[in-house]
């Protein structure tokens, strides 16, 4: 096939002087070789095409593909993972990864929270708090310790010690900080004490299948109860991802058939994470999905996730492009 890749990558931001939090989801030069890479070996013809607004330009010009393997995060906007997706859509071009609803509704953590609730799927007790004014009303009924975050963000942004709170005065000024420096609505869950997981997915609908599941551990150093913006930064030294296995530890069992419920529900397509912490009983619940997980093949979770099941990256690739594939297929066939 000849396919297109779409993307951010962060040096361009960083040249147009944009912060290093801002492009804290933006990929490394090395991402976009070793994927274009492993494109190639599959014996696909590849054309890099960069972020939307180039995607635009190249598609004014007449440039069409096969398939776009799309990783774009967008810059701006709840509704920025959409718009690689809803731009592909409207010239009828098959792209990888979930559509423009899935994308926007999965970066909008309230969304999806309640989506999964709707489904009856674990999930802590959570309010959107849009101001001060709402936090007695939103949050009652809710027990501390809460966890605050920012309702649209990924790569930790805006996760510090700091968002687990034990008071309700804590709780006003965390979320007040949060409201100011990032200019969107806070999440506020009550927190999960237990193990953390991130589980591993391929594949869509009735095809979607667990890969595998990484505990995340976080190291004596590391900012203490959370995986923060810090600790993901730093992760080759602040965590260790410590394959866990379903046959062998019933807690990872029950991770893994939730991830799985919840990927179907969200309809989720072709490969990403979904990520979980457990409860003071040990009951996995889920916290967010990733439908556009990171695939640089060392730092990323998916790819490390694939080696540690004995996934080599390649193959990894060719499973999200086979599942791809099939609407290229669809979209032959109405064109024909």
């Amino acid at each position: 096939m000849h396919i297109g890749l779409t993307y951010d990558l962060r040096d361009e931001y960083l040249a147009a002087g944009y912060s290093e939090e801002e492009t804290a989801e933006f990929d490394r030069a090395d991402t976009i070789d070793s994927l274009e890479s492993a494109l190639r070996e599959l014996g696909h013809e590849t054309d890099r095409i960069g972020n939307a607004k180039q995607l635009i330009q190249r598609l004014a010009s007449g440039d069409r593909w096969d398939l776009v393997f799309n990783i774009c995060e967008g810059l701006k906007g709840a509704g920025r993972e959409a718009q690689v997706p809803a731009i592909l859509e409207v010239f009828d071009i098959p792209g990888t990864f979930s559509d423009p609803c899935v994308m926007a509704a999965c970066l909008d953590k309230g969304i999806t929270k309640a989506i999964v609730s709707h489904a009856r799927l674990l999930t802590p007790r959570y309010a959107v708090i849009f101001s001060q004014d709402e936090l007695n009303d939103s949050c009652s009924g809710m027990s501390f310790p809460m966890f605050a975050k920012p309702i649209a963000e990924g790569t930790g942004k805006g996760v510090s010690p700091a968002s687990k709170v034990t008071t309700g005065e804590e709780l006003a000024d965390v979320c007040q900080q949060l409201l100011d420096r990032h200019h969107q609505p806070v999440l506020v869950e009550e927190f999960l004490p237990g193990r953390e997981f991130t589980v591993g997915l391929l594949g869509t609908g009735p095809a979607a299948r667990v890969l595998g599941t990484l505990e995340i551990v976080l190291l004596n150093d590391a900012e203490p109860d959370v995986y923060s913006y810090v600790n993901k930064e730093r992760c080759e030294e602040l965590v260790e991802y410590r394959l866990v296995h379903a046959d062998k530890d019933p807690r990872v069992q029950a991770a893994e058939k939730l991830a799985l419920a919840a990927w179907k529900t969200l309809n989720c397509r072709d490969g990403g994470r979904i990520d979980l912490r457990c409860d003071a009983i040990g009951r996995p619940q889920f916290i967010e999905a990733n439908p556009l997980a990171g695939l640089h093949p060392l730092h990323s979770d998916l790819p490390m996730l694939a080696t540690a099941v004995g996934m080599p990256y390649v193959e990894l690739i060719r499973s999200i492009v086979d599942s791809a594939g099939q609407r290229c297929a669809a979209t032959s066939r109405k064109v024909q």
